[in-house]
């Protein structure tokens, strides 16, 4: 019998010319199992429902949660969903199987009341940091309002409202104005 020996000629810097180019070889191909068969230790099929969604490249993802569903709950699990909801059912299975790692009590349900409260009480924040920002720009619109006032009665001068009643006092009785020189003071505003 005849052995064939298939052997390639090593290039060597003076071989080989700068000008040919040898042809670009194929990429190699390799097919590896996917994380669950490498972990269970089984020859992973070409149809292995868990080849998608756990890759040789994460085995963590299914040693989570492998070690709180099982093997065979998950599979079972994943052939009962149709194929567009198991991406999002695995997701949610290793989301869980760390939350119950972490917190064996209360597992997702713990971290989902956690971040409901920290929701509440940045949904408060902000409810109080809203109150303060109308209650600043109500200010701001009085503080204008106020300003527009004063800047009008300093442009245009008004005739004083505390000299009618002073006419009239002295009209009526004149040794009365004359007797209190402060008497006018009773007719000021109490807010000028």
């Amino acid at each position: 019998m005849f052995k064939m020996e298939y052997s390639e000629p090593i290039p060597t810097a003076t071989t080989s010319s700068p000008t040919s180019s040898p042809p670009p070889l194929p990429p190699a191909v390799v097919l590896s199992p996917c994380a669950a068969c490498k972990i269970l230790r089984r020859r992973c099929a070409d149809k292995c429902v868990l080849a998608p969604y756990f890759p040789p490249t994460e085995p963590a993802k299914f040693t989570i949660a492998h070690r709180v569903f099982g093997a065979s709950n998950i599979i079972k699990f994943l052939q009962e969903l149709p194929e567009s909801q198991r991406a999002d059912a695995v997701s949610s299975m290793v989301y869980e199987a760390n939350a119950r790692i972490r917190d064996p009590v209360y597992g997702c349900a713990g971290a989902i009341c956690q971040l409901q409260k920290h929701i509440n009480e940045l949904q408060a924040q902000l409810a109080k940091a809203q109150a303060e920002v109308t209650n600043m720009q109500l200010q701001q619109a009085n503080l204008a309002a106020m300003l527009c006032m004063e800047m009008a009665q300093s442009t245009s001068p008004q005739p004083n409202p505390q000299q009618p009643m002073d006419i009239l006092i002295a009209n009526s009785n004149p040794g009365l104005m004359e007797d209190n020189n402060n008497f006018g003071s009773l007719w000021e505003p109490l807010w000028a």
